[in-house]
């Protein structure tokens, strides 16, 4: 019997205590929940996404992408065994606006050391924010409209990366127009939402979040020869880390100039604001599944949350330059497993098992040859839709975020002005808006567009994020 399995009623998960964190071992500290792992072995589809963008922004060959996402994938692994009872996942809102701020370097060992630079320096903050327990007063001090301006902004700039001249729907116009109209209608539809649950049929799509739109695409891209046929391979994913590790870490290229360090400071602090956001939604996804689960105790210590994937950026930055980022919460997948996990310990006998055998099959995914040789043809539709689909959550969510009329104004500009000239740019603008038309701020003064009431503000928040990686 696995010590999984000796927790007492209302206790929590057995672990070993370490400073800060707490170890639990897969098969030792929790059990394996095989429908978990099962789900996470087809989903890892969804995280290969990040093959096309490692290839188109920084020049990557294939089999280098997919050792990046790899190192990545195994690093998931660290919060469930330092634990943070969360599936990890990318910094999705952040992605475009990233995927600007290298863009302003030329693709080769400059826009690699910039990538770097930015990894090093989000992962540091974030890892002195939560050593010191700084980071919720850090977050408290930015205005309403500052933060639904760069989350805005994130979401034009992602609809911008599919829209623009020249961009991904030149490509593939009728299979990003079909998958992403059928996508909406699964994760937006007021209708769906209504009849998923009396099927279990719709009730499963619903849960397999953007999948079957990737699936759907394997079948359309084809049809209208946008895509090749799947060429399915049988064996095992050749990752290039050796070339990896000679051509593009900073002990091949190069450690990153100081003006670099400086000049991704604005950048920096925008992802910051976005994976503040992600880790709100863990704690109210967590405490919305407590009542459902009174015989464990589960400890979510956002210091700590902090702590990991700062040290995962960093070391990142170090052996494997990553475009996605490393973030605390693929939300989407938090939602699936808190769901199953509130059907009672028979469903799942742990938090930790659920999200780690989950993580562990997504790993298992990226060196199955035929998996990754399925969905190879259609990565870059992948990414569209991954892309228009963070574009409709960021603008939900940065809507809810305003407070009054002033707010929205401010936001509105700084939006445009991030899609346009990046985050640095977007964040003075925002910043003179701000001393300019609140400074002195008086409530009678200024028109309220939303009650200033937080749970209500963060129900919507966290429904609208369900949907993202």
């Amino acid at each position: 019997m696995t010590m999984a399995m000796q927790r007492e009623f209302g206790q929590e998960q057995p672990y070993l205590a370490a400073g800060p964190f707490k170890i639990r071992i897969p098969f030792i500290h929790y059990k394996f929940e095989i429908a978990d792992y099962v789900q996470g072995l087809l989903m890892c589809a969804v995280c290969l996404g990040a093959l096309p963008m490692l290839q188109e922004y920084l020049g990557m060959p294939f089999n280098v992408a997919l050792a990046i996402v790899i190192l990545n994938g195994i690093l998931y692994m660290s919060h469930t065994l330092l634990g943070d009872p969360v599936v990890p996942g990318w910094v999705t809102p952040a992605i475009p606006l990233l995927i600007l701020y290298v863009s302003q370097y030329p693709l080769g060992p400059e826009r690699v050391q910039a990538l770097i630079a930015f990894e090093i320096t989000l992962g540091a903050f974030a890892f002195i924010l939560g050593i010191t327990g700084l980071g919720k007063k850090i977050v408290t001090l930015i205005p309403n409209a500052m933060q639904a301006g760069i989350i805005l902004g994130a979401g034009l700039a992602a609809v911008n990366v599919v829209f623009s001249k020249g961009g991904k729907i030149d490509n593939f116009p009728f299979t990003i127009a079909i998958c992403i109209g059928i996508g909406f209608y699964l994760l937006f539809s007021n209708h769906f939402k209504s009849i998923r649950n009396k099927n279990k049929l719709f009730q499963t799509i619903s849960n397999l979040g953007i999948l079957p739109v990737i699936v759907l695409a394997i079948f359309v891209g084809p049809i209208f020869g946008e895509t090749a046929i799947p060429a399915v391979k049988w064996g095992f994913s050749q990752p290039d880390f050796a070339a990896l590790w000679s051509e593009w870490t900073f002990w091949a290229i190069g450690f990153p100039p100081l003006k670099m360090f400086i000049s991704c400071i604005p950048m920096v602090f925008s992802a910051y604001v976005i994976l503040f956001g992600e880790m709100i939604q863990a704690t109210a996804l967590l405490e919305d599944a407590a009542p459902s689960r009174p015989d464990e105790k589960v400890d979510y210590n956002a210091n700590r949350t902090h702590i990991i994937f700062g040290l995962r950026n960093m070391l990142m930055s170090v052996i494997g330059p990553d475009i996605t980022m490393c973030g605390p919460l693929w939300a989407a997948m938090q939602v699936v497993v808190c769901d199953r996990y509130k059907h009672g310990r028979k469903a799942m006998d742990s938090i930790y098992g659920g999200a780690g055998s989950f993580r562990l099959g997504t790993l298992t995914g990226y060196f199955l040859l035929p998996i990754v040789t399925l969905v190879t043809p259609i990565l870059q539709i992948a990414l569209a839709t991954t892309m228009l689909v963070q574009g409709y959550v960021s603008v939900r969510i940065g809507v809810l975020k305003v407070r009054t009329l002033n707010d929205l104004g401010i936001a509105g500009v700084m939006a445009a002005v991030i899609m346009a000239r990046g985050a640095a740019w977007g964040l003075a603008v925002g910043l003179v808006l701000c001393l300019l038309i609140q400074l002195g701020n008086k409530k009678e003064l200024d028109t309220m567009v939303f009650e200033k009431n937080e749970n209500a503000a963060a129900a919507p928040e966290i429904a609208a994020e369900e949907v993202t990686a």
